[in-house]
């Protein structure tokens, strides 16, 4: 039933959003793994859209907040407020109380409002004064962030990027889906169009999530997925050029966001065990943000994704 209830959300998705069919199902294996997800992209690649379609999506609260140089802590977690009719102080829930937080351009915010939201993706609580809160159990922070723009903004910490599930790089679109997005922006009805689904209750979500654990893994697969990380941090072991392109290598955080978007993955295709396919689908969109490059690397034009291809060279699949 839950599968059903996806494969209808995925559809809608593809619907809303043309031509990221890439970044659709990754969006469904970050709510199937229950981590947050930061996505980077130019502006105009419908980026907001597809959380606010993912959200119409999913039953539970959605909140957007625009992350500016001036936005403070409290603006997120909430504050005390004090009552004078009691001479108390209550506590007034911010944003982050919500299920689904769009972070939109999250890399304009400065550092102390970046580790309030730290705290609560990593810890799912918030601390304000004295007292910690914790989050609803449906939490999940979607940030954006546009590459193109550096004046007034704030690079994000390795602390906070490793809390992040996955890192999505977004493409501009094909000619045909070009036009495909002018006929929608008419309010056409395109061909096939995909009906709004029945939101996806937190039951059937939770439901999901522990379907996705059940899913096999061999452990050839899981030996396999160990050593991809284990030879971003041991790279002099596997090759002298991939030694001098990595100053450090993948959290073991990075080893359990791997396994659990694996297992989504296999999961949403149907299948009850992980695959190496499975693994390589997700891996570098697991790894982007967790692999840090060498500085003669990078003045060589060295991506984190040509590190990750040159680790699956090496690495051999069961």
């Amino acid at each position: 039933m839950a599968a059903s209830h996806f494969k209808q959300l995925h559809e809608f998705l593809d619907r809303q959003v043309l031509g990221q069919p890439e970044f659709t199902r990754n969006l469904l294996i970050a709510v199937l793994a229950d981590g947050h997800l930061l996505v980077e992209g130019p502006p105009g690649l419908a980026k907001t859209r597809a959380v606010q379609a993912l959200a119409k999506g999913i039953e539970g609260d959605f909140h957007r907040v625009q992350f500016t140089p001036d936005l403070l802590p409290a603006d997120l977690t909430g504050t005390d407020i004090y009552r004078p009719e009691t001479g108390t102080f209550e506590f007034q829930q911010g944003p982050l109380f919500h299920n689904l937080i769009l972070a939109d351009e999250i890399n304009r915010a400065p550092a102390k409002v970046q580790s309030a939201l730290l705290e609560a993706m990593a810890e799912r609580q918030i601390t304000v004064g004295q007292r910690s809160y914790p989050l609803p159990e449906l939490f999940m922070v979607l940030a954006t962030q546009n590459p193109l723009e550096q004046e007034g903004t704030y690079p994000l910490p390795e602390a906070q990027l490793d809390r992040f599930l996955m890192h999505l790089s977004l493409g501009y679109p094909d000619a045909e889906t070009e036009q495909k997005i002018l006929r929608l922006n008419r309010g056409e009805v395109l061909e096939g169009e995909a009906a709004m689904p029945t939101p996806l209750t937190q039951q059937q979500l939770f439901q999901a999530r522990q379907q996705v654990m059940q899913i096999y893994l061999d452990e050839a697969v899981e030996n396999y997925l160990v050593q991809l990380i284990i030879a971003s941090r041991q790279p002099a072991n596997y090759d002298a050029e991939l030694s001098s392109w990595i100053a450090y290598g993948a959290s073991p955080r990075a080893t359990i966001s791997l396994e659990r978007c694996a297992r989504a993955s296999a999961w949403l295709d149907g299948r009850d065990f992980v695959t190496p396919d499975d693994i390589n689908s997700v891996l570098h969109n697991c790894l982007r943000h967790r692999i840090i490059i060498s500085y003669q690397a990078e003045a060589d034009g060295v991506t984190q994704d040509q590190v990750i291809d040159k680790i699956v060279s090496l690495v051999p699949a069961p």
